[in-house]
């Protein structure tokens, strides 16, 4: 009898465990790494007690479905107005829930981020198209969105961009272009960039057509879409809309690059998107 109770309970235990993953279904739950408590928008576990943890399980149970049938926001932009910063869960349109991380005290909040880098990064950067395709890293630090998540999410309005740039001195610097496209995977997830203003420098839609990365296919080690006689992918770093092959650099380890501002000793890089916004 003290065997049967024994399994059940660990079965119960097992349940509530997957509790949350079953509720919801998070395409790129990997990239947390972390307790689903990190997610601001999602109910919060609540502490259990010998006498009430059935009550509690029970209720806890309730709100993980009643999140599964919510109305998600379809990016950070649609989270309220003065939300702290941090991971939540977005849905982009005809699409499974995804985790970001939103950035809501940059200039006006309701930044997606799409990409995060230090000069100290334990990513290596150096992955297989797929892996670019559907994300890597810690979404709590460096992270690569996805390729694929980062074209479901700007199909949806016309989108903007705003590159953070961290200089070798430690000034934060910033490249914003009006609008920001991916077409989609059959066409190499070209990017697509509008008119630039800033203080980094536009060091994306660079007059050289050996280093502009604006109109270019996504490359990665063991995709070559570049326009270099070599794979720039496989020999300067990470995936990349790369040229022939570069004046921005950013999904590397431990050489940052943006333009003239620094090469390859930037401390940081941030990338964000929202809608854009017109008169």
């Amino acid at each position: 009898m003290a065997a049967q109770h024994s399994r059940l309970l660990f079965f119960a235990c097992v349940l509530a465990l997957l509790a949350p993953l079953l509720a919801v279904d998070i395409e790129n739950l990997d990239i947390l790494k972390g307790s689903l408590d990190a997610i601001i928008n999602l109910p919060p576990e609540e502490p259990s007690s010998a006498q009430d943890g059935g009550n509690i399980r029970q209720s806890r149970s309730i709100e993980l479905q009643q999140a599964e049938h919510r109305s998600w926001p379809k990016d950070c932009s649609e989270i309220p107005a003065g939300s702290p910063s941090g991971i939540y869960i977005i849905q982009p349109t005809g699409h499974h829930q995804l985790v970001v991380y939103c950035e809501m005290n940059v200039t006006g909040g309701g930044w997606t981020v799409i990409q995060r880098n230090r000069d100290n990064t334990e990513i290596t950067w150096a992955e297989s198209w797929s892996t670019y395709k559907y994300g890597f890293g810690n979404v709590q630090s460096d992270y690569w969105l996805g390729t694929e998540y980062i074209y479901r999410i700007v199909q949806q309005k016309v989108y903007q961009v705003k590159f953070v740039i961290q200089d070798a001195r430690n000034t934060t610097k910033f490249a914003d272009y009006n609008l920001f496209n991916l077409e989609d995977e059959s066409q190499g997830y070209r990017l697509r960039l509008g008119s630039y203003t800033g203080t980094a420098g536009d060091a994306m839609t660079s007059s050289s057509s050996s280093t502009v990365h604006d109109n270019m296919k996504f490359s990665a080690k063991d995709q070559d879409q570049d326009t270099y006689s070599g794979n720039c992918a496989s020999s300067y770093g990470g995936g990349w809309w790369y040229s022939a092959c570069y004046s921005v650099r950013l999904n590397v380890k431990g050489a940052i690059t943006w333009g003239s501002l620094c090469n390859g000793n930037c401390k940081s890089s941030l990338i964000l998107i929202k809608p854009a916004s017109y008169c």
